[in-house]
């Protein structure tokens, strides 16, 4: 697909037309710039795909991040009616189910503590389980304080000490999805779930402490506690093994339900089942008790790390005051009421590498947040920096109240190795004055900066497009990966 096979709908808004299959036209967010990006690794091709779906409303959507993902494009998006035959499809969420990131005001100025920081990223590093098939955080979860935590998500950890209400008041969905069987897993799943609770893991995950460097928005950088010079943390983790083997469990089910079902697709990838089926209902309760998991292990990690960096300075909790400034998830399918066609109707929303951006007037924004709107978090990657950002009414109309999630790749990992080592990933970050602890040096080249979009310009299409605005940006100062 090239650019001549796109309608120019406005500076920011690229049309794929209705063709072949598709039941609905695609849309891409992006400048021109981020659209040869998305066209060169054939995201866009995946969006004409995913407007193939049985049941599809409005338009299959890319973000200004997308990338080539498993099925759906990473950044895709992508409504369906339920009773109009819509379908769920776990290639709409993905394989690390409710992969989210959370934002963490402090009380600490920038000035205060940069002879320290060194000290503190230590500290995280060694308090904050990380790395491929991480464990260790808590002791190995018994059966029913598993099955407690598929259930109840956050509020399980917040119940054994780990963090506080208040931090479930500004977590997405409070921390704990409606409608999670935990004895819709299989065994290898709930095994995969047992001691990885409270672990980072690797990729793409971090724990990264950074400091307000520019405020956009005054308002509503008060509102969420973000001041110029403060101190944050931003933590970067999903629901580990156990997501990914729900992820795998079920594609295997899809598969036979999409012949069950006659349900001709342009890529396998996209199985998927009608949302009101019996697999589909079964994959939604997989789901949510894997997102769920998700909550309850970033609540955990976010108390480990309020911990070690209260042991770090050897100051109280009140005068760390590490306060939540939200939690939102990245891969996850929702039922929503949305405006379609002039008819309100509830669809299931698939994010898959895309974060949900309501406006205030939305009840499920935090009643906090409700004069100026969900917080949007847009990380980057160590080096570079990242923004929060506020949800608007015009993504309401134009993305089903979406947005992107981060910068998005445009180095495959082999790719990201060959373009520079790590260390001289570790010599940039040193110059720039951010400390850096990670597992393997393998990790450190695959997470390059360099690896990723300009999160800079990715801030500014969201803005462009009015599906987003920004409130501050954020730069790294340390960061742990696995």
């Amino acid at each position: 697909m090239n650019v001549d096979e796109l309608r120019r709908v406005t500076d920011t808004i690229w049309e794929i037309p209705k063709q072949g299959a598709m039941r609905v036209p695609g849309r891409v967010i992006a400048n021109r710039a981020l659209l040869e990006s998305i066209l060169k690794d054939k995201a866009a091709e995946q969006v004409a795909n995913v407007a193939c779906l049985p049941g599809i409303v409005g338009y299959a959507l890319a973000m200004p991040d997308a990338h080539w993902g498993y099925g759906f494009p990473i950044g895709g998006v992508a409504a369906t009616d339920p009773d109009q035959g819509g379908v769920i499809s776990p290639g709409g969420v993905g394989y690390d189910i409710n992969c989210g990131c959370r934002l963490i005001a402090t009380r600490l100025r920038i000035g205060e503590v940069r002879d320290a920081l060194p000290r503190i990223v230590n500290g995280l590093y060694r308090d904050i389980p990380c790395g491929v098939g991480s464990s260790g955080a808590i002791e190995k979860l018994a059966k029913p304080d598993l099955e407690r935590v598929l259930e109840t998500g956050a509020r399980w950890a917040v119940e054994h000490g780990f963090g506080s209400a208040a931090d479930l008041d500004t977590t997405e969905e409070n921390g704990c999805m409606p409608g999670a069987d935990p004895s819709v897993l299989s065994d290898r799943a709930v095994s995969r779930g047992e001691n990885q609770l409270g672990t980072l893991g690797s990729g793409n995950h971090f724990a990264e402490l950074g400091v307000v460097e520019q405020v956009f928005d005054p308002h509503v950088a008060r509102v969420f506690a973000l001041e110029e010079g403060s101190v944050t943390l931003m933590i970067h983790s999903g629901s580990r093994g156990l997501g990914y083997q729900v992820c795998d469990d079920f594609l295997e089910v899809m598969v036979r339900a999409s012949a069950q079902y006659r349900i001709e697709l342009p890529d396998r990838q996209l199985c998927c089942a009608p949302v009101h089926s019996e697999q589909g209902r079964r994959y939604l309760a997989a789901m949510a008790a894997a997102a769920n998991y998700a909550w309850a292990n970033r609540q955990i990690i976010m108390e480990l790390a309020r911990r070690s960096m209260m042991h770090a300075l050897k100051i109280s909790r009140e005068e760390l005051g590490a306060r939540l400034v939200y939690d939102v998830c990245h891969n996850i399918a929702k039922l929503e009421v949305h405006e379609v066609d002039g008819v309100r109707r509830r669809v299931c929303v698939h994010r898959k590498g895309a974060t949900r951006a309501f406006p205030g007037t939305r009840d499920e924004v935090p009643p906090a947040y409700r004069a100026v709107g969900q917080p949007v978090l847009l990380p980057g990657d160590m080096g570079t920096g990242s923004y929060v950002c506020v949800g608007t009414e015009k993504a309401l109309t134009e993305t089903f109240g979406s947005a992107c999630h981060g910068a998005g790749r445009v180095l495959s990992r082999t790719a990201a190795r060959k373009a520079k080592s790590a260390q001289e990933v570790v010599r940039e970050l040193k110059a720039s004055d951010i400390v850096l602890m990670a597992r393997n040096k393998k990790t450190i080249a695959e997470e390059q900066p360099q690896a990723y979009k300009d999160i800079d310009v990715v801030a500014d299409v969201l803005e462009q497009s009015g599906i987003g605005r920004r409130v501050v940006r954020i730069r790294p100062v340390g960061v742990i990966k696995g």
